[in-house]
C-alpha cells in the first residue's frame, strides 16, 4: 500500500497531529503536522530515544536547555541524542509544517 506525506493533512489547525508510521523494536517513524505550534515555555522534552527529525514543508525552531537554537527549513535535518532536553519554540504559520521523526534506540 502506497501513502503520500504531502496528502491527508488534518483539517484541525488548533492543536499538533502525531502520526506513527511504523512501529517496530527499536525504531519508530513519525509524522508531525504542525500549525504553529510551540511547546509550552517550562517543558521539556526528555526522550529515552535519539531522534532524527527532518522538515518536510513550513519550518520550526528546535531549542535546546543549554540555549542553542536551530531553526529548520524544508530539508533540514537534526539529531538529538537520547536524553538531551529540547523544545520546539516555533513553527510556521504561514503554512503547516511537516516533520518526520526517526525515534531509535541503540
Amino acid at each position: 500500500m502506497t501513502s503520500n506525506l504531502f496528502e491527508k493533512l488534518p483539517d484541525d489547525k488548533t492543536k499538533e497531529h502525531f502520526e506513527d508510521l511504523i512501529t517496530a523494536n527499536n525504531v519508530r517513524i513519525e509524522r508531525i503536522v504542525s500549525y504553529g505550534q510551540k511547546s509550552s515555555e517550562d517543558f521539556w522534552y526528555d526522550q529515552s530515544e535519539h531522534e532524527w527529525v527532518i522538515v518536510l514543508a513550513g519550518n520550526g525552531t528546535v531549542e535546546f536547555n543549554n540555549g542553542q537554537k536551530y531553526t529548520l527549513e524544508q530539508g533540514d535535518h537534526l539529531t538529538i541524542p537520547a536524553h538531551t532536553k529540547h523544545r520546539v519554540s516555533h513553527t510556521s504559520t504561514e503554512q503547516a509544517t511537516i516533520w518526520l521523526a526517526v525515534f531509535y534506540s541503540d
